[in-house]
């Protein structure tokens, strides 16, 4: 299921169009099953990927994401359809922090503590996507969707430069054992990649707490950290992990070759550790939560426990949905296609439901079995 990057906008009848689908087939599901069924059916990335096609776009475009939670931000109605969405894409996810208490207190009346954690999981799904994880995707687009109860969705988007393929990130408030804890109900990419620190797997835990005692502890021993890594690893050249883990270096570090293309930060805000270590956080989403922790500092604590202490952390790509390189045929490995099969028929359905006319009906219903044959029509490897 390939994301690649397109610019420009969708034209204008398009979009017009889109509205009003997504208006009638929305409500058909929230009607029939509730708002907190929709927001689950929105973070599942497959039912997500089809609904766009359903509406008219593109199925493989990273526009999709864009385009149909900007659709949705038109189209639903907080009396008709019982929820609400703030954020978008570029300087509009930046809004959200504000969109999120106006949208909470007019449309729903919710108390102080539930905005507060509709805040809270805004704030913290785009720091686990863009610090915790790092897999060389920047964080372009952010939407959170919530109802009535607080109940809410988080769909994210990110774009790689390099490869010119974007990456979305979906969220459940329900599907969460924590923010750090394998949180996502879904992440899409047109590939996995070999070298991503994922800090929310549950093969990082004790890097985690490592990387909290590192923080909470006395800043001098982290500096001393620092300094050591340098001096052991250097060897008088720049500092580098390509450095400290190439095949000729020490053979005890052998193991962590496969993160030899990060780097040390070159430069560490003391001022932000120095903070960290007035807060004292009990756990790695609280330190994660301090304002300042970004991917150096989280790159930084993480490498050093796996360098100097030999707590390591995953590498492995957390990328669940991949369809481009799957096959029907279980090669390189399968589609989830019981998944994948109930969403379509999920979504059939609300379209045969839907207020609108048989001509708009029928081409809807044309385009989702368009994209069903897409998906397992592909070649394999």
């Amino acid at each position: 299921m390939n994301l690649p990057l397109h610019g420009g906008h969708a034209p204008h009848y398009l979009v017009k169009r889109m509205i009003k689908l997504s208006h009638c087939i929305s409500k058909v599901v929230i009607d029939e099953y509730g708002e907190h069924e929709f927001l689950k059916r929105l973070s599942d990335p497959l039912w997500f990927q089809a609904f766009g096609c359903v509406l008219g776009f593109d199925w493989h475009s990273s526009g999709l994401t864009t385009v149909v939670t900007g659709v949705l931000k038109q189209a639903l109605e907080h009396d008709v359809h019982g929820i609400s969405i703030a954020g978008g894409k570029g300087i509009k996810s930046t809004r959200t922090k504000d969109d999120i208490p106006n949208l909470a207190e007019r449309n729903f009346n919710l108390s102080s503590r539930q905005v507060d954690e509709l805040l809270y999981a805004s704030k913290m799904a785009a720091k686990v996507d863009n610090a915790a994880i790092q897999d060389g995707y920047s964080l372009y687009h952010h939407v959170i969707l919530f109802d009535k109860d607080g109940d809410w969705t988080i769909i994210q988007q990110g774009m790689n430069t390099n490869n010119n393929m974007a990456r979305r990130y979906h969220w459940l408030s329900d599907r969460l054992g924590g923010f750090v804890k394998e949180p996502h109900t879904g992440i899409i990419s047109e590939r996995r990649d070999s070298n991503v620190l994922n800090m929310t797997s549950r093969d990082s835990i004790n890097n985690q707490q490592l990387c909290v005692d590192l923080a909470t502890g006395d800043t001098g021993v982290l500096k001393s950290c620092v300094s050591k890594v340098n001096s052991t690893f250097s060897c008088k050249r720049e500092i580098t992990l390509d450095n400290w883990l190439s095949s000729d270096g020490p053979s005890k570090y052998a193991n962590f070759g496969r993160i030899q293309n990060y780097e040390m930060p070159r430069k560490l805000d003391w001022d932000l550790f120095r903070r960290i270590y007035d807060i004292q956080p009990k756990n790695y989403e609280q330190l994660l939560s301090i304002a300042g922790v970004g991917p150096a500092a989280v790159r930084a604590l993480s490498l050093i426990g796996q360098l100097i202490f030999g707590t390591t952390a995953s590498w492995d790509d957390p990328v669940k949905y991949n369809f481009a390189h799957g096959g029907k045929d279980g090669v390189p490995y399968p589609v989830a296609r019981q998944t994948y099969d109930e969403s379509i028929s999920y979504l059939s359905a609300a379209i045969e439901g839907a207020e609108m006319e048989r001509a708009e009906r029928i081409h809807a219903l044309k385009r989702l079995t368009r994209f069903s044959d897409s998906m397992f029509n592909q070649p394999t490897n």
